[in-house]
């Protein structure tokens, strides 16, 4: 019995070596296989295997274990990284380059095509993008301005563009179709000093943000959507241009505007209200344009307009000012154009106001005037002065009787009527003293 169970036991072990060595010599095929599928063995191994594996070569009922045809299966390779792809000049230059993309991607109008020189590393050669070496690393280079002027591009807004552009010193924007308002984040950028958005669609209220920036000099919101107020501080800022006109902004003209550094600008077409602060005139004294026309001002024009030396142009046009002509207006000896059409002014127009030398135009239509004098008529007959729909009697082109009666029946008056004949730059023969200079009543 023993003899029995010997052999069985023999026998297993048999068959169980045969089946180990049958399995060893499978795997060995197939790695065989694969390493020609991959293309790692030989010329010769190739073509025995190819020739084994033929159907003319082997006769049924033997079972083929060949290798699967080589194929060339195209795989993805792996998304590189914009580092890898993209070699950028400077790394402040690879941390806008998203910052641009994304902003590009925004845009809905390019009808000059700007963006299509948006691609690739080379930042400083896209249109509009200028490049120079920031002030905290001379050795740097990024983004330092932007001039989008008149691209006519058209985006939802700026925000996450402008204000993540660390180095940005000069951005410039006008004539676009961009919108939205502009994000507090500005306040952040450090080497701003010029920001022009004028003649966009930008809404809301004053950009609030700018008084923070102590480096910006030069201001431009002019011509968009802008509503509200505006904060007194402005003025005081350390500005050199304002411009803000045509907006729907609202102010009472502050006291505190005679303060102010700015030496370019313009708060035309809004709805500046109230009087003319007497030391706005001391204020813009530098000025060559003062621009308050379509307003909401009222209130007589003081003696101090006169201090305005260096004005060229001064247009006060279409508010409710009212009163006569101050004479100091004699001593804007390089004003060309003057316009005080569409007031509430009234009396005589200055002979002196008339004898200025330079001037193109001469607007008082629209006024309750009732005389001019022999100099007055002459710039009349040029074509210079234009006093039509006014009340001087031997005129055309006046308003009626009845509608002059009207405005004459309900008196007006302004303080101290004795400074109108004063005029800053001489005394005789219109007066003697220079008035204390005071608070607007």
């Amino acid at each position: 019995m023993s003899t029995i169970s010997n052999i069985v036991l023999v026998s297993f072990l048999y068959i169980l070596l045969v089946c180990l060595i049958l399995h060893t010599t499978a795997q060995d095929s197939s790695r065989e296989a694969l390493e020609v599928t991959i293309g790692i063995g030989s010329g010769s191994k190739d073509s025995d295997l190819s020739k084994g594996c033929s159907v003319e070569h082997h006769s049924p009922p033997f079972k083929l274990n060949c290798p699967l045809p080589r194929t060339h299966i195209a795989t993805q390779p792996a998304l590189p990284s914009i580092r890898e792809v993209l070699a950028f000049a400077d790394q402040r230059l690879a941390i806008v380059y998203p910052v641009i993309q994304k902003f590009k991607s925004i845009i809905t109008s390019d009808p000059l095509g700007i963006t299509k020189t948006w691609v690739g590393s080379d930042i400083c050669s896209y249109k509009g993008f200028y490049c120079d070496n920031p002030p905290d690393n001379k050795s740097a280079v990024a983004v330092a301005s932007i001039d989008f002027n008149g691209f006519q591009m058209s985006a939802p807004t700026l925000d996450d563009f402008l204000d993540q552009l660390p180095d940005i010193a000069l951005f410039h924007a006008n004539s676009n179709n961009f919108s939205g308002t502009l994000s507090p984040n500005i306040a952040k950028l450090r080497y701003l000093y010029e920001l022009d958005i004028s003649n966009n669609q930008f809404s809301g209220p004053f950009p609030t943000a700018v008084l923070g920036m102590s480096g910006l000099t030069f201001l431009d919101i002019r011509f968009n959507l802008f509503t509200g107020s505006v904060p007194a501080q402005i003025f005081t800022q350390n500005l050199e241009a304002l411009f803000i006109n045509n907006n729907n902004l609202m102010i009472q003209l502050p006291e505190n505007i005679g303060n102010t550094h700015v030496l370019l600008l313009t708060l035309a077409n809004n709805k500046f209200n109230g009087p003319l602060p007497r030391t706005i005139f001391k204020a813009f004294s530098a000025l060559s344009e003062v621009l308050l026309l379509n307003d909401l001002l009222t209130g007589c024009i003081p003696y101090e307009i006169g201090l305005l030396k260096e004005a060229v142009l001064f247009d006060a046009g279409n508010n409710q000012l009212t009163g006569p002509l101050p004479f100091s207006l004699a001593c804007l000896q390089n004003l060309e154009q003057l316009n005080l059409a569409g007031n509430l002014l009234f009396g005589m127009v200055p002979e002196v106001v008339c004898e200025l030398g330079k001037f193109v135009n001469l607007s008082l239509s629209d006024n309750y005037f009732t005389h001019v004098g022999p100099q007055c008529r002459v710039l009349i007959e040029r074509g210079v002065l234009d006093v039509r729909n006014n009340c001087i009697p031997d005129l055309p082109f006046q308003r009626s009787v009845v509608d002059c009666a009207n405005f004459f029946a309900h008196p007006r008056f302004c303080p101290r009527m004795w400074s109108y004949t004063y005029i800053p730059c001489y005394h005789f023969p219109y007066s003697s003293s220079i008035p204390e200079m005071a608070p607007s009543p």
